[in-house]
This record gives C-alpha cells, sequence and structure tokens, in this order.
C-alpha cells in the first residue's frame, strides 16, 4: 500500500501537481456553486441581466441625466453597462471568494484539499453572469450603433485575466481574514460601495482632470477604460493607464496568496 505524505511548501510556491490532481474538485466546486445560486428561481440566470440593467437605468436618471455627466459623446446607458459589466464581475467574485472558507467550514474541518481551491471555485459562477450580461451589451451596441474594434475584442481576455488577477488576491487575503475576524462579511458591502465610486464605472477618467494619474493605482480603472475604448471604438487605448493595471492587479494577487499561504494552516482550527 503506497502512502501519500503531505507537507508545507515555501511561501508563494505553488504546488501545480497537487492543484491538477484536485482539478475534478474544482469542477465539483464550481458546478456546485452555479446550482445553487439558480436553484429554485423563477427566472433563474435572468438574474445576472437584471441587476446590472437596472443599474444601469438607476444611474441613466440620476448621472445620465439629471447630473448630466458627459461622457465624450458616447449615449449613457451604453456607457454605464460597459463599466458595470465589468464592474459586477469583479465586486460579485470579491463577495463570493471572500465568504468562501467560512461557508465551506463542514467540508474544511473533515478533509484535506488545497484550500485556495474553494475561494478560486467560489468566482466561476460569476464568470458565467458576466457571459450572460454581455449579451446585453451587445444589444446595447446593436441599438445605439456601435462596432467594437479589433483590438477592442483581443484584450477582452486580457482585460477578464486584469480583473480576476484583482479579485482573486483580494479574495484570498479577506478569505483568510474573516476565518479569523467575522467582521469582514459586514465590512465588505460598505468598502465594495466605496470602490465602485472611486472606479471610472459612472463617469469617465478624464473627470479627475489633472489628478488623473491617481487611477494607475486602481486596476480596475485600466480595464473599464480599456473596454470602453476597444468594444466602443471611441478614442485611444492608454496602454501606460492598462499596463499599470495589470502591474498592481498582479502585486495584489502575489500579496493575497502570501496571506493566505501563512495563514492557511490554520483553517481547520478557527473556521
Amino acid at each position: 500500500m503506497s502512502e501519500t505524505i503531505i507537507k508545507p511548501v515555501k511561501p508563494l510556491r505553488i504546488d501545480w501537481k497537487e492543484l491538477w490532481r484536485y482539478r475534478e474538485l474544482f469542477y465539483y466546486l464550481a458546478w456546485r456553486d452555479v446550482k445553487v445560486r439558480y436553484k429554485q428561481t423563477a427566472i433563474g440566470a435572468l438574474w445576472a441581466v437584471i441587476q446590472p440593467f437596472l443599474m444601469m437605468v438607476v444611474f441613466t436618471v440620476f448621472f445620465g441625466t439629471v447630473l448630466s455627466i458627459q461622457t465624450n459623446g458616447i449615449p449613457y446607458p451604453i456607457f454605464a453597462f460597459t463599466g458595470l459589466l465589468f464592474w459586477n464581475f469583479f465586486s460579485n467574485s470579491l463577495g463570493g471568494a471572500s465568504n468562501s472558507l467560512v461557508a465551506n467550514q463542514s467540508i474544511i474541518q473533515k478533509i484535506y484539499f488545497p484550500r485556495v481551491l474553494l475561494p478560486l471555485a467560489s468566482t466561476m459562477v460569476y464568470l458565467l453572469d458576466f457571459v450572460i450580461a454581455s449579451f446585453v451589451l451587445a444589444g446595447l451596441m446593436v441599438y445605439y450603433h456601435y462596432a467594437p474594434t479589433f483590438i477592442g475584442i483581443l484584450l477582452i481576455v486580457p482585460c477578464l485575466f486584469i480583473t480576476a488577477l484583482t479579485f482573486s488576491g483580494l479574495g484570498l487575503w479577506l478569505a483568510a481574514l474573516n476565518v479569523k475576524y467575522r467582521d469582514v462579511r459586514y465590512a465588505l458591502p460598505f468598502f465594495i460601495q466605496v470602490l465602485l465610486f472611486v472606479t471610472p464605472v459612472i463617469y469617465p477618467i478624464t473627470l479627475l482632470g489633472t489628478h488623473r494619474w491617481l487611477w494607475f493605482f486602481n486596476p480596475m480603472s485600466g480595464v473599464i477604460d480599456t473596454m470602453r475604448v476597444g468594444l466602443l471604438g471611441t478614442g485611444n487605448i492608454n496602454w501606460q493607464l492598462l499596463g499599470a493595471s495589470f502591474g498592481i492587479s498582479l502585486v495584489i494577487f502575489l500579496l493575497g496568496l502570501l496571506y493566505f499561504d501563512k495563514t492557511e494552516q490554520y483553517f481547520a482550527d478557527i473556521v
């Protein structure tokens, strides 16, 4: 009989072979979350469309009509929805990842598996939501006569990757922190709400004027601005901002992974 010895790895050293052995568990966890999310709902996956659509309507009334925010000639509904599409993917995934360990405490206390699978698998359902909501954006583009540029289409995957790095890094850190301090679940909605207003979701990056350099510290600003320019075919892509977004998101991910790795050994004892 062969035996398997489980021992810790060095910080920031990912055991890819182990993760590959547990790939079926990752698929199961992701599929379970998809089924639970839409179980016993009357309209099912349409909730992925209703949330950003209603937010677009509200923002259009208050910010587009009442406050008359300038959007460089882009109709405000499609301007807002493009930002909300990526923002909802980020914010919902961050919330799911942050609560993943506490929500699965019974599994953590019973068997061993790479704990990092839980925060990452919990975000897959929101990727599905993103795909579904993308059809609404496509409909808005047809309605307002906008066509995506070729470079914009090519940048969708890199921008999704930057978004994933950002919410994964923050999610790993908050998930580990949530195991010890349950205040995270109460502070997180407020934190996400603040992030919404310091991210160019409902207004253009030009609003800051000479202080536009502040966007370089917010990785989601580069993602949203790049997708607006690329998908709507207006203006020029700010490659420096996009590059800064990638750099900041990579740092966030590595720091989150480092903290998760250092605290992982205590999860089963205190969760």
